[in-house]
């Protein structure tokens, strides 16, 4: 128990530092910004797939049902780091950029017969930008001098969530579970419009907003024998819609450089921040333990949710739409305590494809095409040989011929320590 309470403080301690995850995506400049991965590394190495596997040695966040299915004597603590790049696309103009973030640390154990704990954080979304725009706006009649304006697009910030979940198996083949997480961050976004012309006023606009809330998911998933080597097991996870309780503002700075006199207006929100219903339902397939295929599906209501609108403001064009995201993945492990290094391998692949939460001046956001391919390489030395390294490569496209096209590369490397803390040694 001692190092339970340890390895949570260093958790906690951690929080300011860890939480921090970036994007460079011109479409996190809307709502709450892009939404984050919340898979963990066996997870990525299938493309987030898991509404339906429940892991003897693996953290399963994304169904907290999962948790039960955690060896007794073990302690797993699994932290992740990823580094990616990509080009963005729009029209003729191209631009590469570089990303290595901080993903998630999450532990669990057995904490009674058929019960398991886990608690981690994890991101939720994700605002980085930076970005701008010059143009003409005419020239003077007999002069060859031009007056140009410039728009600065800058967003930082993003939202997090630390979670305390459980899962218990109340009949064989049946197992509940729920992660209660806080949930908070802030995002700050600027639009900067100047001028070359000095007698002309910059008008700068700063969007804010800080959350602090709470964040309810429930899970249930059912195992039924087919065979004496095949089980099918369906997985259903909810989680809570409400808003934040958080009301967004804009402060809006008119400024002349020439008299250095600044007029400034705040326009509040019309509603509080929130977040969708999510309803998610999953099938895995597993044969003999070597053969696991999986399909989830998963609906965000974001329809539901008011997107963000100010006072004293004219519309500015956004709105929400329900997000689709459907997953099919699998992972082969030929045999898992097998004294052949290359047997006790996991191999793992998926596929993904989601539709947007956004509407945009109408017209809908990107469209999200991912697969990735993944390895889950076992650690054996002299004190351990339960611990695996995930290592995983994912390709991700956000596909939209109005607005700006995405294409990342994408490296998840994962740690997942298995230690046997619970055993009592007997002398004899």
């Amino acid at each position: 128990m001692k190092k339970i309470l340890i390895t949570a403080s260093m958790i906690a301690t951690s929080l300011a530092v860890l939480a921090q995850s970036g994007t460079n995506s011109p479409y996190s400049q809307y709502g709450l910004g892009t939404l984050g991965e919340q898979a963990g590394g066996f997870n990525r190495g299938m493309n987030g797939l898991g509404l339906g596997f429940h892991e003897h040695n693996q953290i399963n966040s994304l169904n907290p049902a999962s948790y039960a299915s955690i060896d007794s004597l073990s302690f797993i603590f699994d932290a992740g780091i990823s580094g990616q790049i990509t080009n963005y696309k729009e029209g003729d103009v191209k631009v590469n950029a570089k990303n290595g973030n901080f993903e998630y640390v999450v532990a669990g154990f057995r904490l009674a017969k058929h019960l398991g704990v886990s608690f981690g954080i994890l991101p939720y979304t994700n605002v980085g930008y930076k970005y701008s725009n010059t143009q003409k706006i005419g020239s003077s009649i007999g002069s060859s001098s031009s007056t140009t304006y410039s728009n600065t697009y800058t967003g930082t910030g993003g939202l997090h969530q630390v979670y305390l979940g459980f899962g218990w198996m109340p009949i064989n083949g049946l197992a509940v579970g729920v992660n209660g997480s806080y949930l908070w961050g802030n995002y700050t976004r600027s639009i900067v419009n100047s001028y070359s012309d000095n007698y002309v006023n910059t008008l700068s606009r700063y969007y804010t907003a800080s959350v602090n809330n709470y964040k309810l998911d429930f899970g249930v998933q059912y195992t039924h024998k087919l065979t004496k080597k095949d089980e099918l097991t369906l997985g259903l996870t909810y989680s809570l819609g409400h808003k934040l309780g958080s009301t967004p503002q804009c402060k809006e700075i008119s400024n002349n450089s020439q008299t250095g006199v600044a007029d400034t207006t705040i326009h509040k929100g019309t509603s509080d921040l929130a977040i969708p219903t999510v309803y998610g339902v999953g099938l895995m397939w597993n044969h003999s333990g070597s053969l696991k295929v999986g399909l989830d599906y998963t609906l965000q209501k974001w329809s539901s949710v008011d997107s963000p609108q100010y006072q004293g403001m004219s519309e500015h064009g956004l709105a929400y739409k329900d997000r689709h995201k459907f997953t099919l993945g699998g992972e082969i492990c030929p045999q898992e305590n097998s004294r052949k290094f290359f047997s006790r391998v996991h191999y793992r692949i998926g596929a993904s494809y989601a539709t947007d939460y956004l509407k945009i001046n109408g017209q809908n956001g990107p469209k999200e095409y991912s697969v990735s391919a993944g390895f889950g390489i076992p650690i054996v030395n002299g004190y351990n040989n339960r611990s695996l390294l995930n290592i995983s490569a994912q390709w991700v496209r956000q596909d939209c011929k109005t607005f700006v096209t995405e294409n990342s590369f994408r490296i998840n490397i994962g740690l997942t320590f298995n230690e046997r803390w619970f055993a009592k040694w007997k002398m004899e």
